[in-house]
């Protein structure tokens, strides 16, 4: 039995990363996202776009400040379950516009991890994680 170092204990209620090209964000993370089963959930307020499994835990959206959006920094992590859905995302990001931040491979720094990170059409940094 492999245990995780990261748990899906479900701490966070919402993630909301900033987009100047919502369409351009929202068609990279239909692609990206659907690899993994997580789906558009449609548009919502004033211009949101939400994605979830069961429930809006996913936003993209232009910053409510008016400035340009930016995560520098900043990282935001999807949970796959197995290394072909991790190579699913990132092959799917790609086509839809993304960005290679690191392939598709085993992650030394964490026992049994699986990755791979992408920047989206923003410019925001995402990956996906498997732990095998």
């Amino acid at each position: 039995m492999t245990t995780s170092v990261i748990s899906g204990d479900g701490i966070f209620s919402h993630v909301f990363l900033g987009a100047s090209d919502l369409q351009k964000s929202a068609a990279f993370y239909d692609a990206a996202l659907g690899a993994l089963g997580i789906k558009n959930l449609g548009p919502f307020g004033n211009g949101w776009i939400l994605f979830g499994r069961d429930k809006p835990a996913f936003i993209i959206a232009r910053p409510g400040n008016g400035d340009a959006p930016s995560s520098n920094g900043a990282t935001v992590g999807f949970a796959a379950a197995t290394s072909a859905e991790v190579d699913a995302f990132h092959a799917a990001g790609l086509a839809a516009g993304g960005t290679d931040e690191g392939q598709p491979g085993p992650r030394g720094h964490l026992p049994g991890a699986y990755a791979a990170y992408l920047r989206d059409p923003a410019g925001n940094k995402v990956c996906s994680y498997a732990f095998v």
